[in-house]
C-alpha cells in the first residue's frame, strides 16, 4: 500500500443532513492531483469503506480525520462479533451507544456538522454494511482471509465467547458462562453455552479442537481461564467470588487480545469502579457575576458518581484489596490509590474564579486541580451555563416600545442573550446563519442600552459595503437611535468628528479603525463587530488595532464563525473574552494534539458554546419561524467615481430636456436611466471598459462580502443581471471569489449548450455560481441547488424579478432560499425599490406593463427628484 497518500490525506469534506461528500478541490491540489479524491468522487461510500482498512495519515484533515474514525469504528464493530464468520453476509451491525457518544465527541467544527447525529451515524453504518455484505457474498474465501487481503490488523474473533454478570449471592455475587456461536436448523445464527459444542461436534473432533483451540491461548494469559480448562468447567455455568471476579476482570485486555471477547459489567467497562477525586464547582450563586467571580470548589471522593463519606472511605482501607460492594457499587479496592487520592483532596483549594473554572473545561490555563481530577460544573454553574447555552431558559427581555420591528420567536432569544451576556459582561459573539437577522436582533439590544443609559457610547465596526444597510436598518427599526457614520472622509476631518461627537452610536469601516487612532482613546459601553471574520488572521495589523480598542462589553457578528482553521476561533475569543482559550501558543498546541485525541472537539465546544449562539436555517425549530423565501434589499454606497458620474450624467439630461420635448425628451430620459443603471453597476460598463475593478464599484464589493459567506458554507448561487453585456465580467470576478469557475447563462447561449449548463450546475461536484440574465433565466429553469439568489441590478417589475428568483425558489429545492436584492443608496434604484414596495399595486400594474416609459411622463421637477443623487 502507498504510504504517502493514506486515509483521503488533504481531502477536506463536507456534511450534509443524510450524507457528505469531499470539498472541491483548491488550485493547488487540482495542479498535483490526489488519488483519494478519484476515488471519493467516483464512491464515496466504497472510499470510506476502503478508509479504515488503511494506515492513519499523519496529518489528516479534522473532517478526513473523523470519518476515519467513523470507517475504523464500523470495521470495529464488525470484527467484535463473534458469529462473523458463520453469519458473513447476513450479519447485523449497529453501532453501540458507547461508539455513537466516542464519535459525536471527536466531531470536528466543519461545514455540516450540525446534520452529524447518531442517526446520521447509523445510516452511514448502514451503507457501509451493504458493502461489506455483497464483497463477503462474492468472495470465496473464509472472512478471515477477506479481512486478511485488506489489513494486517483485522481479525475475525473467535467463535467462543466469556460472559461476566453480578449474580444474587453474597458468597458468590458473579456468574461466569463461555458461549460459541453456532448455526440453528432454521439457517440463524445463535450463541449458546460451550457445552453444547461437545454434542454438536462429537464426530467431528478435528472441528471441535479448532473451535476450541483459543482456550489455549486465553489460558497462558489467565490463571483462572486455565483453571477452568484443567478442571473442565469451562463447558458449565459458574458461580464466581469477587476475587475471581475481580481476577479475571484485570484480565480482560489480554484474553480479547487471544482473540476471545468478553461481555462484561457496564462499570469495569467505563471505569466506574474506580474511586476517583472529583471538584464540584459553583454550588451555591455568588454575590456578583463576572469573570472574576469567586466560585465554590467542593472536593469530593466519588464511585460512577456517588460521594464517598468519611467512613465509606475508612470501610474501603479497612478491606482486602480488590473488589467490595459499597451502597450498592461494585468499588476496586486499591490502598496506596486511595491514600493518594485523600492526600490530595486536602490540597484542594476552596475557591477559584470563574474564569478559570471555565478554562477547566477544556484543560487550558492554570493546573490548580492537578492532573486527573474530574472536574464537574455544580447546581448553579450548570443551570448559569445552561441559560448561556440555550437563551430560550432565560427570562424574555422587553423589547424597547421604541423599537419598530416584530422579532420572530428565534430573535427575540438572541435579543435576550445578548442583554444577558452584557448584564455579565461577558463577549458575545452571534453567529447565525446567513439571512436569519442578525442585525435585527443586534439592532433591539442597542435600543434597548439606549433607552436605559442614554449616555452610552458604542462603536460599531463593518466592512465599508454594510454602511448602507446599516444606516437604513438603524433608521428603519430605531428610528430615535442617534448614530454619527465616520467614513467619507480623510482620516484628520473624522478625528475632530469623533471629538465633536456625542452620539450614542458610532459606525465606522474596519479600514477606518487603523487610521483613526481617537477610537482607542474613548472607553466604549460596547464594541461591535460586523463580518468578524475580518478578525480572524491575529496577525494582521488590522486585527491587531482593534483588539487595542477599550470597551465593557463587545459582541462579534458572523455567519461563518469556524469551519475549518481552528486559530480563526482563537482569534475571535481572543477579541472578545481575551485568554479563556489560553494563549495563542497554548491553544496551537491544543489543536495539534486533537488528530491524536479528537475527543478534545467536545471539550472546545462546551467551552465556546455559552459565548457563541448560532442557529442554521436547516434547524427545525429554526424553520417552523421562517418563510421559506427570505428576501432582503441590501443598500449599497456609491464609490467616489460613481457619484462623480451619476452627477454628470443627470445634469446632462436636465440640460438637454430644458431644450427638447416629445418623443425626443423621452428618448433622452430613458437613454439616462440605461446610464445611471450601468453606473451603479460599474463605471466601467457605463465607460465601456473592461478592467472592472472592485474598489470602483458598491456593488461588487457588496457581491464579495455576500459571496464570501456562501463559499465559506459552500452553497450556491445565481447571479440575475438584465445587462447581457457584463455576465462574463461578473462571472469573472465571481471565479476570484470562490477559487473555482461557474456558469454564464444568456439569450445568446445556444440551447444545447443551455442543458449542459443546467446539469452540471445541478450535479454533485461543487459549481458555486450562475450568472443568467435575467430574460434569458427568466423561464424554462430548473436550478434549485442554488439557494442563495441575487438580483445584481433591478429589473424593477416584481413579476419579472419573482419569476427570476423561482428558478431557485421551486419544487425540488430543500432549503430556505434567500434572496439578496442590491440597491444603490440615494440613487433612482433606491426611490423606485421604495416605491415598489410602498405601492405593489402601482408596480404591478404602471411600472410592471410600461417598463420605464411611465418615467417619461414626469415633470421636469418631478423628474429630477427621482433622478438626482441624495448623498445622507
Amino acid at each position: 500500500m502507498d504510504k504517502t497518500n493514506t486515509s483521503g490525506e488533504g481531502l477536506q469534506f463536507i456534511f450534509t443532513e443524510k450524507d457528505f461528500y469531499p470539498d472541491a478541490p483548491s488550485p493547488q491540489e487540482e495542479s498535483g492531483g490526489n488519488a483519494w479524491r478519484s476515488r471519493f468522487e467516483a464512491d464515496r461510500y466504497y472510499a470510506l469503506y476502503q478508509m479504515g482498512f488503511e494506515e492513519r495519515s499523519e496529518n489528516p484533515t479534522a473532517t478526513g480525520s473523523f470519518l476515519y474514525l467513523v470507517s475504523d469504528t464500523f470495521l470495529r464493530c464488525l470484527t467484535r462479533l463473534p458469529e462473523l464468520e458463520l453469519a458473513r453476509e447476513k450479519v447485523s451491525v449497529k453501532p453501540m451507544a458507547e461508539d455513537v457518544e466516542a464519535l459525536l465527541r471527536a466531531l470536528p467544527f466543519a461545514i455540516g456538522a450540525e446534520h452529524v447525529d447518531g442517526k446520521w451515524i447509523a445510516a452511514v453504518f448502514r451503507r457501509l454494511l451493504k458493502i461489506f455484505r455483497e464483497e463477503i457474498s462474492a468472495y470465496q474465501g473464509t472472512v478471515e482471509m477477506y479481512l486478511t487481503e485488506k489489513s494486517q490488523h483485522l481479525h475475525v474473533p473467535e467463535r467462543i465467547f466469556f460472559h461476566l454478570v453480578e449474580n444474587k449471592g453474597e458468597e458468590y455475587p458473579f456468574a461466569f458462562l463461555a458461549t460459541y456461536a453456532t448455526r440453528g436448523a432454521d439457517g440463524k445464527v445463535r450463541h449458546v453455552p460451550l457445552k453444547y459444542a461437545l454434542t454438536e461436534y462429537k464426530d467431528e473432533r478435528d472441528k471441535l479442537l479448532k473451535l476450541l483451540s483459543c482456550l489455549n491461548r486465553a489460558a497462558e494469559v489467565s490463571e483462572l481461564i486455565a483453571g477452568f480448562m484443567e478442571s473442565g468447567e469451562m463447558f458449565h455455568p459458574l458461580r464466581l467470588t469477587a476475587e475471581e471476579a475481580y481476577e479475571f476482570l484485570k484480565q480482560i485486555e489480554a484474553i480479547e487480545q487471544a482473540g476471545i471477547l468478553c461481555r462484561i459489567p457496564n462499570w469495569w467497562k467505563k471505569k466506574a469502579a474506580s474511586v476517583a477525586l472529583e471538584a464540584s464547582l459553583g454550588d451555591e450563586k455568588p454575590a456578583m457575576l463576572g469573570f472574576d467571580t469567586l466560585v465554590s470548589v467542593r472536593p469530593r471522593l466519588v464511585v460512577d458518581g456517588e460521594e464517598l463519606t468519611e467512613e465509606d472511605i475508612r470501610r474501603l482501607l479497612e478491606q482486602t484489596e480488590g473488589l467490595a460492594l459499597l451502597k450498592g457499587k461494585w468499588v476496586e479496592v486499591d490502598h496506596e490509590k486511595l491514600r493518594e487520592l485523600l492526600a490530595r483532596l486536602e490540597e484542594m483549594p476552596g475557591e477559584m474564579t470563574l474564569f478559570d473554572a471555565m478554562q477547566l473545561e477544556m484543560g487550558q490555563g492554570k493546573k490548580q486541580l492537578d492532573v486527573g481530577t474530574a472536574v464537574s460544573n455544580g447546581q448553579w454553574l450548570s443551570e448559569f451555563l445552561m441559560h448561556m447555552r440555550k437563551p430560550e431558559t432565560i427570562r424574555k427581555a422587553p423589547v424597547p416600545k421604541t423599537f419598530q420591528a416584530t422579532l420572530r420567536p428565534y430573535q427575540k432569544n438572541g435579543y435576550t442573550w445578548l442583554n444577558y451576556m452584557d448584564g455579565l459582561g461577558f463577549g458575545a459573539c452571534l453567529a447565525d446563519d446567513m439571512g436569519l437577522g442578525k442585525t435585527v436582533q443586534v439592532l433591539a439590544y442597542l435600543e434597548r442600552l439606549r433607552t436605559e443609559r442614554p449616555e452610552a457610547r458604542v462603536l460599531l465596526v463593518l466592512p465599508a459595503s454594510l454602511l448602507g444597510n446599516w444606516q437604513r436598518e438603524a433608521q428603519k427599526f430605531a428610528p430615535k437611535l442617534d448614530f454619527l457614520l465616520l467614513h467619507g472622509h480623510s482620516a484628520g476631518v473624522l478625528e475632530e468628528e469623533l471629538v465633536e461627537s456625542r452620539a450614542f452610536l458610532t459606525i465606522t469601516t474596519y479600514g477606518m479603525t487603523v487610521r483613526v487612532k481617537g477610537l482607542q482613546e474613548i472607553n466604549w459601553d460596547c464594541v461591535i463587530l460586523d463580518e468578524a471574520q475580518a478578525i480572524k488572521n491575529a496577525g494582521t495589523k488590522q486585527t491587531r488595532e482593534i483588539k487595542k480598542l477599550s470597551s465593557r462589553m463587545r459582541i462579534v457578528m458572523t455567519g461563518t464563525p469556524i469551519e475549518n482553521e481552528l486559530m480563526n476561533l482563537w482569534s475571535l475569543f481572543d477579541f472578545l473574552n481575551k485568554g479563556l482559550l489560553g494563549t495563542a501558543k497554548e491553544f496551537h498546541e491544543y489543536c495539534k494534539n486533537l488528530n491524536q485525541h479528537p475527543e478534545g472537539y467536545m471539550r472546545l465546544k462546551t467551552m465556546v458554546s455559552p459565548f457563541m449562539l448560532r442557529r442554521v436555517k436547516t434547524d427545525k425549530k429554526i424553520i417552523s419561524d421562517l418563510p421559506e423565501k427570505l428576501e432582503s434589499v441590501d443598500y449599497v454606497a456609491l464609490t467616489k467615481k460613481q457619484v462623480v458620474l451619476y452627477r454628470k450624467a443627470v445634469a446632462d439630461m436636465e440640460r438637454l430636456i430644458g431644450e427638447v420635448k416629445g418623443i425626443k425628451r423621452s428618448g433622452i430620459i430613458l437613454t439616462t436611466i440605461m446610464k445611471l443603471k450601468q453606473i451603479c453597476n460599474h463605471p466601467d460598463q457605463f465607460l465601456g471598459q473592461s478592467a472592472y475593478t472592485m474598489e470602483e464599484s458598491g456593488k461588487l464589493l457588496m457581491l464579495k462580502d455576500i459571496c464570501e459567506t456562501i463559499y465559506e458554507r459552500r452553497e450556491r448561487v445565481i447571479v440575475f443581471t438584465q445587462f447581457k453585456e457584463i455576465t462574463e465580467y461578473l462571472a469573472a470576478f465571481l471565479e476570484q471569489v470562490f477559487g473555482r469557475k461557474g456558469h454564464v447563462l444568456h439569450g445568446g447561449t445556444p440551447v444545447a449548450k443551455r442543458g449542459k449548463i443546467v446539469e452540471d450546475f445541478q450535479g454533485e461536484k461543487y459549481v458555486p455560481f450562475m450568472v443568467v440574465s435575467v430574460k434569458a433565466g427568466g423561464t424554462g429553469l430548473n436550478l434549485t441547488k442554488a439557494n442563495h439568489v441575487i438580483h445584481f441590478d433591478r429589473w424593477w417589475n416584481p413579476a419579472v424579478e419573482n419569476q427570476a428568483t423561482d428558478r431557485a425558489f421551486r419544487i425540488g429545492q430543500k432549503k430556505d432560499v434567500v434572496v439578496h436584492k442590491l440597491v444603490c443608496q440615494g440613487t433612482i434604484e433606491e426611490k423606485i425599490d421604495a416605491m415598489i414596495e410602498s405601492k405593489k399595486e402601482l408596480a404591478e400594474n404602471v411600472i410592471g406593463s410600461g417598463g420605464e416609459k411611465w418615467i417619461t411622463e414626469l415633470s421636469n421637477d418631478e423628474l429630477m427628484s427621482m433622478l438626482k443623487l441624495e448623498m445622507k
